[in-house]
């Protein structure tokens, strides 16, 4: 059986895909990395604390088949540009550098729909270099999903994300043909499409957007 290590399990979409992996019975071990324990149970859920600066401390464990990485910040949370560029590039490609290391294949990296490593937007190009480097670490598989708005019931309150989502529900429908990558999508049909990503065979690299992922449901 398969293991499976992922970053970003208490995240949005993370905590739906640590269900995904936990409930396949393909995967014998599951091993999440957090910055504070959830307290979770499970026969094959593996815990490790940890974060940015004590990764190196737990490489031992980071051996996997498989790592998913979904790990980000917000401009609310991290309004310092330095420290949200630490968090959404620096920590997730020295978290996929070191499974590499560990005997990881294949990485499923959750990206944004407006990634772009040229870009003048400092969140678009933040996330483009974080694909750009995570890329250039040679897995055999790298597959990128770039979900638009992520929706769905969030435990904590963002007002304007919440707009934004109720927007998304009335424009989906609306947008048709290349129009479609920019439709918004159920955090927890981004982990099942990530999920079912990783069952599939796929080139070495592969980039998601809502159709790809939809296919994937």
């Amino acid at each position: 059986m398969k293991k499976a290590l992922l970053f970003g399990a208490s995240g949005f979409v993370g905590s739906f895909l640590l269900r995904e992996l936990l409930d396949d019975p393909a995967y014998g071990r599951v091993t999440i990395v957090v910055r504070k324990d959830p307290g979770l149970e499970h026969p094959k859920l593996r815990t490790l604390t940890g974060g940015p600066a004590t990764l190196d401390s737990l490489r031992d464990g980071l051996e996997a088949d498989e790592v998913f990485i979904s790990i980000g910040t917000t401009k609310k949370k991290t309004p310092d540009l330095a420290e949200y560029y630490a968090i959404d590039h620096d920590y997730p490609v020295a978290a996929a550098k070191m499974a590499r290391e560990q005997g990881a294949a294949s990485v499923f990296l959750v990206s944004a729909m407006s990634a772009d490593a040229d870009s003048s937007v400092f969140y678009n190009r933040t996330k483009g270099e974080t694909d750009r480097d995570v890329t250039a670490l040679g897995f055999e598989h790298t597959h990128i999903f770039r979900p638009g708005v992520i929706m769905g019931e969030r435990p904590e309150n963002r007002p304007l994300e919440k707009a934004l989502i109720a927007a998304c529900t009335l424009l989906n429908p609306l947008l048709a043909g290349s129009l479609k990558r920019y439709r918004g999508m159920e955090a927890k049909d981004i982990a099942r499409a990530i999920h079912n990503a990783a069952q599939r065979p796929a080139e070495k690299v592969r980039i998601y957007y809502w159709e790809d992922m939809q296919a994937l449901l």
